[in-house]
């Protein structure tokens, strides 16, 4: 079978969706299916490489260096010339959305992989004009928006419940798929005695709705209190001039995008505590990434990072810069090698060959097309209930 992966805002420098659609195409070709990746590009090309076929459309940039494919007919071509026996994955529930509708038309499986919720990413994006009334015009349209997709795609895959909720009441095929983590690059390997500075460390994309900047405000906070403190950010995206203003006179470096994983692994594994204050996250991967590092995490309390969450492995508050710096000191407060421990056991229970197994069922399962109900009780790899 040929598994198409289809996706917008995919860049050397895309952090989490990359990671996990170039995850889940490596899994995909490993229990022997041929894997196709349709990403925007500059121009048109077609590569082959050990993990499939790639093949880039003309893409019109946006910010933050992405590019989008505005003209879904150029994927369907692409589509057509690929022959039979096709399954298609969309991650991306703008311009490529239409795919699904020529999926449909010609019987083809296709699954949308939802990394974000719309309704949060819209608010992120523009919270000014949010706040001062477009988000009461702008949700039912996002409502009408997903309800739509139950039309066009076999399943829609979540990947926790704060993602499933824009989702609630609507009739959407939806599955609950967690995501995963590379138990073998990201692991515990500190083994020299803790320094006297505490170390902190965020990785992520430096944009508005990563959040970002009450990172530095919990350094200064932490810092004027009399604790010795040093944040390491690796990360690029477009408040980073700003975050480096913020950060004068602090103990703050900044590494940028670090695209080598196991470099980035070590510099985890180094901290005490690592910080994943976005508000609307649906999932985290670089939560699970620190706590498989054995680096407990302070996260915040809004979005899906508080399902990643046990005892010991961090801590869920307000992502204020207060708020955070009371997460820090919360997380210092235990015992350095239960919180530790606790981190990385935590990490282990969310394998990515559990997710790759999760979505392989999808692709080479029974199309679900005649089904119109949502059953939130069918999900995968889940932690019970007692350890969420």
């Amino acid at each position: 079978m040929k598994i198409v992966q289809l996706a917008n805002f995919y860049s050397p420098t895309s952090g989490g969706l990359r990671t996990v659609v170039d995850t889940l195409g490596r899994g995909y070709v490993a229990a022997g299916h041929e894997r196709v990746l349709v990403v925007p590009g500059p121009r048109r090309t077609r590569t082959r490489t050990d993990a499939g076929l790639v093949i880039t459309l003309p893409g019109m940039p946006v910010s933050g260096g992405y590019r989008v494919v505005l003209r879904a007919s150029s994927v369907q071509r692409e589509l057509a010339e690929l022959g039979p026996d096709l399954s298609i994955e969309i991650s991306d529930k703008t311009t490529l959305l239409p795919v699904a509708a020529w999926a449909r038309e010609h019987g083809v499986r296709c699954v949308l992989l939802s990394h974000e919720r719309l309704d949060r990413w819209i608010e992120a994006r523009v919270p000014r004009l949010w706040r001062a009334g477009a988000g009461h015009v702008l949700t039912p349209v996002v409502r009408a928006w997903n309800k739509a997709i139950a039309t066009l795609v076999d399943t829609v895959v979540c990947t926790s419940a704060y993602g499933e909720g824009e989702f609630a009441d609507l009739p959407v095929p939806l599955r609950r798929i967690p995501l995963g983590v590379d138990l073998d690059t990201f692991a515990p390997r500190r083994s020299a005695p803790p320094p006297e500075v505490v170390r902190l460390v965020y990785a992520g994309r430096l944009s508005h709705e990563k959040n970002p900047r009450p990172v530095i405000g919990a350094v200064r906070h932490l810092a004027g209190s009399g604790v010795l403190v040093r944040l390491d950010v690796y990360g690029e995206g477009p408040e980073h001039a700003a975050l480096r203003r913020s950060a004068r006179g602090l103990p703050v470096e900044f590494h940028g995008h670090v695209s080598d994983r196991a470099v980035l692994a070590r510099a985890l594994s180094a901290a005490d505590v690592a910080f994943a204050p976005s508000l609307a996250e649906t999932f985290g991967l670089s939560i699970l990434e620190a706590m498989a590092c054995g680096t407990p995490v302070v996260t915040s309390v809004t979005g899906g990072a508080p399902e990643l969450l046990a005892p010991g492995a961090g801590v869920a508050v307000p992502a204020t810069p207060e708020g955070l710096a009371d997460g820090v000191r919360t997380v210092l407060s235990w015992p350095e090698p239960w919180r530790r421990a606790a981190a990385r056991a935590r990490a282990e229970r969310f394998p990515w060959s559990a997710t790759i197994a999760a979505m392989l069922d999808l692709h080479t399962g029974p199309p679900p097309r005649t089904s119109v109900s949502v059953d939130r009780a069918r999900t995968s790899h889940e932690a019970p209930p007692d350890e969420a």
